[in-house]
This record gives structure tokens, C-alpha cells and sequence, in this order.
């Protein structure tokens, strides 16, 4: 696999290139702004994206905007954003794509190497990975609607679910069966009116969609 960094602390991009060099995943570039993210895309055509969120000069959104930018340039291009903290808004846009291959982490989240470089694989496979505390500050911004009339099960499992785990991984981590997944996952649809699907990063983005609306 190869991938383009946006990340303008030099610190860390380094730590980035040490942490993908030794899982023997190659870094075609690391560029510090968004028109170079662009550009650096076209050139190195690599198999996913690790921006931050704000790029130089206004270190506002420019990483994502650039995100952004080359999703739209070349589809389904999987793109991995890390943030210092959560960006209600940014997450909500990334995640409005209705292609996967996307991913919203904290940075602190990058210490944790395996953690980091399993979820970037499977950003790259075409999944979607939500670092947990971007899904706590979605759903307390969910209102009080649906959400309210989740069990602490189903909240469990919705959370599961956003971080792009299916069905088998999910009862294996909370030692239940496949069966009970389902009924736990039907149920939440249900309440949050939200039509019964089995498809992996469309259930995920379409109650994250809800959460954020």
C-alpha cells in the first residue's frame, strides 16, 4: 500500500513515516498544505490519504477541504483525517459520502501504532473507522429524538457499528451471538426510522447522517 500524508507538524509526519515503514506500508509524499495534498495525488496516485484537518495558511479546514477535493477528483479514494479535536461539522461532510474508504481519528489515537495502522488498512480496504470519541460527541449532538429511546445495548452496538466493525465482530466483542447482533441492530434502525439494511458502510454512514443532523 501507499499513501500521501498532509501534515504540516514535522514531528508528526516523521512519527507517521516510522509508524507506516514498519507495518511495510510505503509514504509516496508528505506535504504540508492542501494544493499540494492535490497535487501530490495526481502525481503519486497512492492507494489512500492521511490528511489533518487544518493545513496551513489559515489552519482552518484546509486539510479536509483538500480531502475533500481529491475525493471528488478520483471517487472512492480512501481518505484517513486526523484531527487535534472533534469537527462536528467536518466529520459530518466526510461521512456524507455515500462511497466508504473513510476514516475521522483524534491524534492521540496515532500513539496507539497497531490500533492506528489496523484502522488505516481498513480505511484503504474500503471501510469506515470513527475514532470513539467523535461518535460519543455525534450522538450527545443527536438530540434527543430517537437516540433517547435507545437501550444501553443498542447505544453499545451503535457505537460498534460507527467504528466499522460487522456483525461477527461486534457479538465477539460483547460475547453474544450473531443473532442477538441482529435483533440489537434491527431495533436501532427501527427506532431511529431508519430503513433495516445489511450493507457495512451504509448502515454506518446513514446513522451517522441521523446523529448528525
Amino acid at each position: 500500500m501507499r499513501v500521501v500524508i498532509a501534515e504540516d507538524n514535522v514531528l508528526l509526519s516523521t512519527g507517521l513515516e516510522l509508524i507506516l515503514n514498519s507495518a511495510d506500508i510505503e509514504v509516496a509524499a508528505v506535504v504540508t498544505e492542501g494544493p499540494a495534498l492535490v497535487a501530490a495525488v495526481e502525481r503519486h496516485a497512492p492507494d489512500a490519504v492521511i490528511a489533518d484537518v487544518r493545513l496551513p495558511p489559515t489552519f482552518r479546514d484546509e486539510g479536509v477541504r483538500a480531502a475533500l477535493a481529491v475525493r471528488r477528483a478520483h471517487p472512492g479514494l480512501p481518505v484517513l483525517v486526523l484531527s487535534q479535536y472533534v469537527e462536528r461539522v467536518y466529520a459530518r461532510e466526510l461521512l456524507a459520502e455515500d462511497a466508504g474508504g473513510v476514516g475521522y481519528l483524534l491524534k492521540d489515537r496515532v500513539s496507539r501504532v497497531g490500533r492506528f495502522v489496523e484502522d488505516l488498512r481498513r480505511v484503504a480496504a474500503g471501510g469506515t473507522v470513527m475514532d470513539p470519541e467523535v461518535i460519543a460527541q455525534l450522538m450527545a449532538g443527536g438530540g434527543a429524538g430517537g437516540l433517547a429511546s435507545l437501550t444501553a445495548r443498542e447505544r453499545e452496538v451503535l457505537s460498534l457499528m460507527a467504528r466499522g466493525l460487522g456483525n461477527g465482530e461486534i457479538g465477539r466483542m460483547l460475547c453474544v451471538t450473531d443473532n442477538a447482533v441482529h435483533k440489537h441492530i434491527g431495533n436501532i434502525f427501527a427506532k431511529l426510522g431508519l430503513p433495516v439494511t445489511d450493507g457495512g458502510h451504509r448502515r454506518v454512514l446513514a446513522v451517522l447522517a441521523y446523529l448528525g443532523a
